[in-house]
C-alpha cells in the first residue's frame, strides 16, 4: 500500500475568520453570512443527506455522467498522472475517474483539497482500502491556499476537478478570477474539469434549495447554530425561515434566513447586539446557473478552452473539460 502524505499549509486562524466574517456580515445592509461556513461537522453531515434528496437533482445528474464517461475522459488523456480535487469532501463520485485512470495499469496520484479534516480523514481512509496502488497526498486547506501548495509537489500533467457545482457559490467575477488563477497553475498538458449546473425553470430550481422534509431549511439554520455552538450566539432558531428564491436576471437561486419577528440577539463571543426588523433577511448563499453559451465566455475569459461537454440524460447538468489555450 502506498503512504498517505499529508499536506497542512500554515493555520489560517479558522476561528477569528469565522468570528470577523460574522461580525462584518451581521453589520452590513443587507446583513449576510459566507456560505464557506456552512460545512461545519453538522453541516457537512446535513449537505449530505441534501445530495440525497428526491429533489435534489445535481448530484445524481454529475455522478451519471461521471459513471458514463470517466472511463472515455481517462482514455483520451493517457498522459495524466494525478488528479486534484477542489472540496473534495466524501470523494465518492470522484471514484468513477479513479478507476477508471487506474483501468489501465498507470500509477495515479490523488491529492484532495478540503478545508474539513473529518471529510478528508474518512476519504482517504476509504481511498486507501480501495486503490491500495494510489499515491493519495491530502491538503487541508482552501481552495487558494490548496492551490498555491501545487507548484512544490512535482505532480505532473494534472487533471484538476471541481465538481459538484461548487462554482455556482460564486459570483460571476469571482467565478472568472479563480478559474484565472486555476489556467495559472496549469500547463499545456494539464485540464481543469468544471461540474457547472445549467439554467432551467423556476419551480425545479427552487424545490432543489428548499426541499419538503426541510433538510436544506437544517442545513441553512445551522450557520446560526454555529454562531451559538461557537462564538455564544443566542439566536433562537424558530424566529428565522429558511427562504430560497431564483433571479432569472442574474440565474441565481438566492438562499436567506428571514427573522419572524423585531428581536435583538446576544452574541457573547463578539460582545455585540444585532437588531432585526421583521421580514429581514440574512443573505447567507448564491447559487449561480449557467447557459452553455455562458460556460464557454467563461472558460475564454480565463484562458481557456472547451474541449468536451457532458451532459445528464435530461440536460440538467454539464460536465466541462477545458484545456489551456496556447499564449
Amino acid at each position: 500500500m502506498m503512504s498517505t502524505q499529508w499536506i497542512v499549509p500554515e493555520d489560517s486562524r479558522p476561528q477569528v475568520e469565522f468570528a470577523e466574517a460574522v461580525r462584518n456580515g451581521l453589520s452590513a445592509e443587507p446583513k449576510t453570512l459566507p456560505s464557506q461556513f456552512f460545512y461545519d461537522a453538522e453541516g457537512s453531515r446535513l449537505f449530505e443527506e441534501i445530495c440525497g434528496l428526491p429533489e435534489y437533482y445535481l448530484t445524481r445528474a454529475e455522478a451519471e455522467i461521471l459513471e458514463d464517461r470517466a472511463a472515455e475522459i481517462a482514455v483520451q488523456h493517457p498522459e495524466i498522472e494525478t488528479l486534484v480535487e477542489l472540496g473534495s469532501g466524501s470523494a465518492v463520485k470522484t471514484e468513477f475517474l479513479l478507476r477508471a485512470f487506474e483501468a489501465d495499469g498507470r500509477r495515479l496520484r490523488y491529492v484532495p483539497i478540503d478545508v474539513s479534516r473529518a471529510a478528508l480523514e474518512e476519504s482517504v481512509v476509504r481511498l486507501e482500502e480501495r486503490h491500495p496502488e494510489m499515491e493519495i497526498r491530502p491538503v487541508l486547506a482552501d481552495y487558494e491556499m490548496g492551490m498555491a501548495e501545487l507548484p512544490a509537489l512535482d505532480l505532473g500533467p494534472t487533471l484538476i476537478l471541481w465538481l459538484g457545482s461548487s462554482i455556482g457559490n460564486l459570483r460571476r467575477a469571482a467565478a472568472n478570477a479563480f478559474i484565472s488563477s486555476c489556467r495559472e497553475f496549469m500547463s499545456r498538458a494539464d485540464r481543469l474539469l468544471v461540474g457547472i449546473d445549467l439554467r432551467k425553470d423556476r419551480e425545479t430550481l427552487e424545490r432543489a434549495y428548499d426541499d419538503r422534509r426541510g433538510v436544506t431549511a437544517q442545513f441553512d439554520i445551522n450557520l446560526l447554530a454555529r454562531i451559538n455552538r461557537e462564538l455564544g450566539g443566542r439566536f433562537d432558531l424558530k424566529l428565522f425561515a429558511h427562504q430560497a428564491r431564483y433571479d432569472e436576471v442574474s440565474g441565481s437561486v438566492e438562499s436567506g434566513l428571514v427573522s419572524q419577528r423585531d428581536q435583538e440577539v446576544s452574541i457573547d463571543g463578539l460582545d455585540d447586539v444585532v437588531k432585526f426588523a421583521q421580514g429581514e433577511r440574512i443573505h447567507t448563499e448564491d447559487s449561480f446557473k449557467y447557459s452553455p453559451e455562458e460556460i464557454d465566455a467563461l472558460a475564454a475569459r480565463a484562458g481557456l478552452a472547451l474541449e468536451t461537454r457532458y451532459f445528464d440524460a435530461a440536460n440538467r447538468f454539464s460536465l466541462n473539460l477545458m484545456s489551456p489555450v496556447d499564449g
